[in-house]
């Protein structure tokens, strides 16, 4: 590393569970539909255009869904069917109850999901996938499974295969440079002993949140058995995703409240939402963050700023524009923002401590989340799934709709959404539904179910046994 100055890796850690086919309003695969309008579409248009340095990782599960059958008409249809057409019933609406302003705004952020169509529709079926590819250079297990959660050894090679094989295959064909061995922990969840697992399989740097376990580290750890643990900056983080990070700013989009149709057309303050407001404060916003981060690593070091890619459109509607201006402020304060494969390349390393405690970025920087009383019922469910699909695989009874079946199962997706109380039944009835799938599959290992036409192509039940 030259000079004395740190340097800035920003992670956008995209993921969706498997929601392809599985429901739509209010919960299903809307949830992807609108994440590739307001994220994903206006993302890539971003990274082609800018050429930035920023780390994109995308999960394989959700690379999965945006190149299955079928999904290019049907993302096509609810942006021009539905979401164009509700904008138009809203802003209607407001006309005709004397607000003006209220139905320009609507019919504005309307225009959002038709310049999404149009710009799909050139992308051609399965271009969107593509196009992310392109761009991906770190994956994730196959299915979001919380690694150390998972009861086997097979269950974590399983995951890590089906998931690396996956992503190594979509970066070939889209001209990606090759896989450098980046992998994201999903929810960052880490244990010592999935080292040589994750080693095995060729995993060279995984990120971690050792906030409560090494305040204020940095500094890349090398383990002896593993890949090099790299802990993400909390408090960079947290001047954008907190209670009062960026997004809560007056002039910002409320994610909150809603039009008849479930539209947005109001600002945090209670205005009627302005955009170029909102851009201006975005713009000062990025400024503000170049200027804490440098300042944090002016001495040298790196800092990983690590964010969920859906962040930034779908949550905070003005999310990419505050990144597309933290690009262009970075040079200003003479902050050099860069790939995290490239700034590991040659960032100094400190051997990790002997004894690391099991962690994720979730409440309370534990497995909690994932396997607290609230969900316990769900973890010890898939764990007992899991060890008798193992079994099966044994005695050659587990075919590939079991084994997809597993692995939608494991997604950590379930359980979140039960502990954060966001979507109804909609999670304990998906898992539900895979754990019944899974157990007809082991009873009659010939039955074929199409419901899961698009997941894991590279999973195979010899991924479970020893290698």
């Amino acid at each position: 590393m030259s000079g004395g100055s740190g340097r800035l890796a920003i992670v956008l850690h995209s993921h969706m569970p498997y929601v392809e086919g599985f429901g739509t309003w209010p919960f299903g695969e809307e949830w992807l539909f609108e994440a590739a309008a307001t994220v994903y579409v206006p993302l890539l248009e971003l990274l082609d255009a800018r050429e930035a340095q920023v780390t994109l990782s995308v999960t394989p599960v959700l690379a999965d869904q945006l190149a299955a059958p079928g999904v290019h008409e049907r993302l096509l249809s609810f942006l021009r069917d539905l979401r164009v057409t509700t904008h138009a019933l809203d802003a209607d609406g407001c006309r005709a109850g004397g607000e003006p302003v209220l139905a320009a705004e609507i019919e504005r952020a309307g225009a959002d999901y038709a310049r999404a169509a149009d710009r799909l529709d050139a992308l051609g079926d399965g271009g969107l996938a593509r196009g992310l590819a392109r761009h991906t250079a770190w994956t994730s297990s196959a299915t979001h499974a919380v690694l150390p959660l998972i009861a086997t050894d097979g269950g974590v090679r399983l995951q890590l295969r089906a998931g690396i094989e996956a992503h190594r295959a979509r970066g070939a064909a889209a001209g990606a440079p090759p896989w450098r061995g980046g992998l994201w922990l999903p929810e960052c969840g880490h244990a010592p002993w999935l080292h040589p697992l994750l080693e095995e399989a060729g995993v060279h740097a995984t990120c971690v949140d050792l906030t409560d376990v090494l305040p204020g580290a940095r500094t890349p750890l090398a383990t002896s058995d593993g890949p090099l643990l790299v802990p993400i900056d909390r408090a960079a983080i947290e001047l954008v995703w907190s209670d009062g990070g960026y997004p809560a700013a007056a002039a910002y989009r409320d994610s909150h409240r809603k039009s008849v149709h479930h539209h947005h057309p109001w600002a945090n303050d209670g205005a009627v939402y302005d955009r170029d407001r909102a851009r201006e404060q975005a713009t000062i916003d990025a400024q503000d963050f170049v200027t804490r981060v440098a300042e944090r690593v002016a001495g040298g070091g790196l800092s990983v700023c690590a964010l969920d890619t859906e962040l930034l459109g779908h949550h905070w509607y003005e999310g990419l524009d505050w990144l597309a201006a933290v690009l262009d402020a970075a040079p200003r304060v003479g902050l050099e923002i860069i790939g995290l494969d490239d700034a590991l390349h040659d960032t100094p390393v400190v051997a990790a401590p002997d004894a690391l405690p099991t962690t994720s970025w979730g409440t309370p920087r534990t497995l909690w989340t994932w396997d607290g009383p609230q969900v316990a019922d769900l973890a010890f469910a898939a764990r007992a799934a899991e060890l008798r699909t193992v079994a099966a695989a044994v005695c050659d009874g587990a075919d590939a709709r079991a084994i997809r079946e597993l692995l939608a199962l494991q997604s950590s997706d379930w359980a979140f959404l039960v502990t954060r109380d966001i979507s109804g039944p909609y999670p304990r009835e998906r898992a539900a539904g895979h754990l019944a799938a899974l157990q007809a599959a082991l009873a009659a290992p010939s039955t074929q179910n199409p419901a899961l036409r698009g997941l894991a192509p590279f999973a195979d039940a010899s991924m479970l046994l020893v290698p």
